[in-house]
């Protein structure tokens, strides 16, 4: 299991990320329209990873990749929770979200199949706050999981991994 903390207090995950070097798992996401989506064919993706987009913390990750990803050529950057689809959709519309696909995970087992779901905490259910990213074949190239869930990722880490 990998860790994280809530307010200092340590919180485990389902499993362990995807380590680098591997094939991810497979995935399929309900974005804000209610369409499937999935990792993009020969695309890099950047999978942003977090509880709920109603926190300030999260809402700030989605804004800064909405950002990062504007400059990003052949890379889609999927911002993935387990809020419901609506609250997604809501969110990227009074943000002007567009350079982002936001998704939930609420018809998948996508928070297991990448070890991000949090098993314990008061957050216990919703998704750790972490970041994968993957080559256009779909390797994992780069992973994080964020040491306090309040903390924002690294994503200068997470983009030089393109490079």
């Amino acid at each position: 299991m990998a860790t994280t903390a809530f307010k200092g207090n340590p919180v485990s995950t389902s499993g362990e990320l995807p380590a680098p070097g591997t094939t991810a798992p497979d995935f399929e996401l309900t974005g804000t329209d209610l369409s499937t989506v999935s990792r993009p064919e020969g695309r890099r993706t950047i999978l942003n990873i977090f509880p709920s987009v109603d926190t300030g913390v999260c809402a700030a990750s989605v804004r800064r990749f909405n950002e990062i990803a504007a400059s990003l050529d052949n890379t889609s950057v999927i911002c993935v929770s387990a809020d419901l689809p609506f609250a997604l959709g809501r969110f990227c519309g009074a943000e002007g979200i567009e350079n982002v696909t936001a998704a939930s995970t609420f018809r998948s087992s996508f928070g297991e199949d990448f070890g991000v779901t949090m098993v314990d905490g008061p957050l216990s259910g919703l998704l750790a706050r972490s970041v994968i990213v993957l080559d256009d074949s779909g390797k994992v190239i780069y992973t994080q999981v964020v040491p306090e869930i309040g903390q924002e990722p690294d994503y200068d880490s997470a983009v030089a991994a393109l490079s």
